[in-house]
């Protein structure tokens, strides 16, 4: 049911890897082929979905990798930041090695809706726990912002989830005028926890786009819970428009409760979440 309420790396090593605007400069562009997805050439035809894998490079001489997958006409493009430690393991073919996370298993529905999506790898597999809040993958997320707007001609954005949401709060906050339409943040981590930061780290009080906080009732991850929801939104003082929308559901696949399988990554209910966070995102285009 949906309703409507409303291995780690020290912080100096991340500053020389992650970059404000990133470069394309002859980026790796294999055809990708994974599962959930259709699968494209450079070239895709005629109603195909255009998904590729490009290394943008850093100046630290490393690339972060990401999945672009995008339907034939953008609607709007969505930057997925995904929860625990952030590696997804997106091969040069496309693979991906660990797709369980939300924001991951449901690129084919964001597709089938219009929307493009930017999934980020981590940066030689680095553990984002601890850094999403920090002032250098603001910087990061500001670059694949650019990378978004420079795909189609269409708004972008934000989408985390649980420990993404950080990053996703952080990237909002941080964002120069006009390159965000709005974020969104889903299951979010607002209690203190092994990450050693939450939401309120990452500087909830700078966003100024719409925002929407999607929060489950049946969630029972202990360092995400949905009462938090009103505290998040209204945290966020300078946004024009902050909504919370309620759901409930999900199937419990996995002994740990803050794991994607579970009502805490909306396993089960995937399509009413998407549908009910797209028809916001269509409303803030």
């Amino acid at each position: 049911m949906i309703s409507s309420s409303l291995r780690t790396v020290p912080i100096m090593m991340l500053a020389t890897v992650l970059m404000p605007s990133v470069v394309l400069a002859q980026p790796h562009m294999p055809t990708a082929r994974d599962r959930g997805v259709a699968v494209a050439t450079d070239s895709p035809a005629a109603g195909a979905a255009d998904e590729r894998v490009v290394d943008l490079p850093l100046e630290s001489g490393t690339h972060q990798r990401v999945l672009y997958v995008a339907p034939p006409h953008v609607q709007a493009t969505i930057v997925m930041l995904p929860g625990g430690a952030g590696n997804v393991g997106v091969d040069r073919d496309g693979d991906i090695r660990h797709g369980d996370n939300f924001v991951v298993r449901t690129r084919a529905l964001w597709v089938a809706k219009g929307y493009a999506v930017v999934i980020p790898d981590t940066v030689d597999q680095v553990n984002l726990r601890g850094l999403r809040s920090s002032s250098q993958y603001a910087q990061l997320v500001e670059a694949l912002i650019g990378f978004a707007r420079a795909q189609a001609a269409a708004p972008v954005f934000l989408l985390g989830t649980s420990q993404g949401s950080i990053a996703a709060m952080n990237g909002a906050a941080h964002a120069r005028p006009g390159m965000l339409a709005g974020v969104v943040l889903t299951e979010s981590v607002s209690r203190m926890g092994g990450s050693h930061e939450t939401v309120f780290d990452a500087d909830p009080g700078g966003v100024r786009v719409p925002a929407l906080v999607v929060a489950n009732h049946d969630d029972q991850c202990d360092v995400a819970p949905p009462e938090d929801a009103p505290r998040i939104a209204a945290a966020m003082t300078h946004s024009p428009d902050v909504h919370v929308l309620d759901v409930t559901g999900g199937v419990v696949a996995s002994k740990k409760v803050c794991g994607s399988l579970t009502p805490h990554g909306y396993y089960g209910i995937e399509a009413q979440v998407v549908a009910a966070i797209s028809g916001w995102l269509h409303a803030h285009r």
